[in-house]
């Protein structure tokens, strides 16, 4: 009886920590519970029970999913890695002029300088410094550095960097549809509307997915 109990309360205990650490991860890369529904094909229902600790057993290939989509681990999520002491080997990244977040704007692949960054040395990152303000509601603001992998197909749903015919760039959520494609702010600035692109018409190329979005202090 004593060590059914105690298993039971270490299981509420872990369902917590898993629950408050899913909270902390999706915050941190300012991720609402409805963005993190569309990554990983859960309801908002679900990850809000997930969060607050009222649904316990959690699957293990949801945790695995989850972690995917906010860049972690399975073991950080259970609480079983420390966020803060966890060994994160650094590398440079270039960062390649600027790009809009409002308007397209052309973004010239001349090196501005550099950042270091924490993520995955199997893949290819470049960073761009973001101008305007039509992600802000995503907390992309004027001024930040975007950090960037390098990859030609995203999920719909996901902040891409997008080249629009030759030369123009912008960052937005991408969708696209058969031959349609809208690149979609998230914005305070009602100015700031979505642009639809028929690809028959206008070429349309993803050049990489923002993984990373960091306040540029100089």
């Amino acid at each position: 009886m004593l060590y059914s109990k105690y298993t039971t309360a270490l299981a509420e205990v872990m369902t917590m920590s898993l629950g408050s650490n899913l909270r902390a991860q999706r915050k941190k890369r300012g991720l609402t519970l409805a963005d993190l529904s569309e990554k990983v094909g859960l309801s908002r229902q679900t990850l809000s029970r997930y969060e607050n600790g009222i649904i316990a057993n959690i699957p293990p290939d949801n945790i695995e999913r989850l972690a995917r989509a906010l860049e972690t681990t399975p073991a950080l999520l259970m609480g079983w890695q420390d966020d803060f002491n966890a060994y994160h080997p650094t590398r440079r990244i270039p960062i390649l002029g600027r790009i809009s977040a409002g308007l397209p704007l052309y973004a010239e692949e001349q090196v501005e300088g550099s950042v270091f960054t924490d993520l995955s040395s199997a893949d290819e990152y470049f960073a761009l410094r973001v101008k305007g303000d039509s992600m802000d509601a995503a907390h992309i603001f004027e001024g930040n550095i975007l950090i960037v992998r390098k990859q030609d197909m995203v999920e719909n749903g996901e902040i891409a960097v997008v080249m629009i015919g030759d030369n123009d760039a912008t960052v937005k959520r991408f969708y696209c549809h058969d031959q349609t494609v809208t690149l979609m702010p998230q914005s305070t600035n009602p100015r700031h509307l979505p642009q639809i692109y028929d690809m028959a018409k206008t070429p349309v190329r993803v050049i990489g997915k923002v993984v990373k979005n960091e306040i540029a202090f100089e």
